[in-house]
């Protein structure tokens, strides 16, 4: 793809870019359509079953590249109508070669504009952002020490119910050593929770078997 020549400050370039971004979406919404073997009437029938309806006109207008806007709501509902994700239309990587990521810029790249988009770093993990980061990590916490509970009281169950003296002193191993790790899992979480806290963040809901990690005084803002 050979770039549109513009000069740096060239306020013409802006609306050039904006028609840019919606067609690139158009394509790409018709190119997942067409491999979805859907009509525009499918996709339109699929919008309106998620609650948000674009009509047929509509969607045959923005593939044609005959309309003005193209809103955000409608790329989310696309994208969920056509089982893929925003993201995925904004910069559909592998069926485009370059993307202008922002006016008055040169093409780059689809996935590093994703990146830049989705604040992913090159291994397409979260990047920078610390309270993303934090809810990563919170989620990871939360799930490692559910699964270790949920051991604890298997091997709970076992050593209760089997008749076999070998079998329960297995069994109670195995649940001493889950239990350590639900500990050191909820030690964990409350780490992340504190973290996400004395940074002002909104904590997470926590599963009702979780319900216990937080501490009866509660976390301490920070006030640096």
């Amino acid at each position: 793809m050979t770039q549109n020549r513009f000069d740096d400050g060239d306020e013409d370039d802006v609306p050039e870019w904006a028609d840019r971004v919606m067609a690139d979406v158009a394509r790409e919404v018709r190119r997942r359509r067409k491999e979805m073997k859907w009509s525009a009437q499918d996709l339109a029938d699929r919008c309106e079953a998620i609650g948000f309806p674009i009509p047929r006109n509509v969607i045959a207008n923005m593939e044609s590249g005959r309309r003005a806007v193209l809103p955000l709501v409608e790329v989310m509902v696309l994208a969920k109508a056509l089982y893929t994700h925003p993201i995925h239309l904004i910069y559909p990587v592998g069926y485009v070669n370059e993307v202008q990521q922002l006016p008055l810029t040169h093409l780059v790249k689809p996935a590093e504009a994703m990146r830049w988009f989705a604040n992913l770093d090159h291994s397409f993990t979260a990047g920078e952002h610390y309270m993303l980061r934090g809810h990563l990590s919170h989620e990871a916490a939360v799930l490692a020490a559910l699964e270790a509970m949920r051991g604890e009281s298997r091997q709970r169950q076992i050593a209760k119910q089997t008749p076999d003296d070998a079998e329960r002193a297995q069994a109670l191993r195995a649940q001493a050593d889950f239990a350590e790790r639900a500990a050191q899992a909820k030690a964990a979480l409350r780490w992340e929770r504190q973290d996400i806290y004395g940074r002002g963040g909104t904590l997470p809901d926590l599963p009702f078997s979780a319900s216990d990690i937080d501490p009866p005084e509660g976390y301490e803002r920070d006030t640096d």
